[in-house]
């Protein structure tokens, strides 16, 4: 997994505020799966974590294609997020993430229902941008409620963007 390098990315940390203002902003784009938009959020050298699929992402390039195969994978996620603590350059949110699957890496198929689970994501920033943000959520919990098995994900972990629902991105 990649890890954040702090001098490479020369971190600068807004205030509680301001930090609010910029993930909300992102999570509001994101639950309308406007990635273009979301891209101008992001740091040009920004890395994503989503350690429930130990997938990673570093770059805008990436983040495209990342963000493109997710939104196939579940393309009515949507993001509340209801609380917000700041500890030093980190900012960590909470709330809860519905979405339905469409597939899963390795294919099965879905039981078609919106799921909902909690999920933390914690952020940091360069430049006003996110530089950083590291996606955590039940995955067991996101497939017990889709009825496909969790090792349906776990098998093909890693690689979202090189499943059938993450091809090419779209100009």
């Amino acid at each position: 997994m990649a890890k954040f390098d702090q001098q490479s990315a020369a971190p600068s940390c807004p205030d509680l505020d301001t930090a609010k203002s910029i993930v909300s902003e992102l999570a509001s784009v994101k639950s309308r799966q406007d990635i273009k938009a979301a891209l101008e959020i992001y740091h040009k050298d920004a890395t994503l974590l989503c350690p429930p699929w130990q997938s990673s992402s570093h770059g805008r390039a990436e983040l495209e294609k990342k963000l493109v195969g997710f939104f196939r994978l579940v393309p009515d996620y949507a993001v509340e997020l209801t609380g917000y603590a700041m500890a030093g350059e980190t900012l960590c949110t909470w709330g809860t993430i519905r979405m339905t699957l469409s597939t899963t890496p390795r294919g099965d198929k879905p039981n078609g229902r919106k799921v909902s689970t909690p999920v933390f994501i914690l952020f940091r920033f360069s430049e006003g941008k996110v530089i950083w943000e590291s996606f955590h959520f039940d995955l067991a919990d996101v497939a017990r409620q889709s009825e496909v098995p969790t090792e349906a994900f776990v098998q093909a972990s890693g690689s979202l963007s090189e499943h059938k629902f993450a091809s090419a991105v779209q100009p």
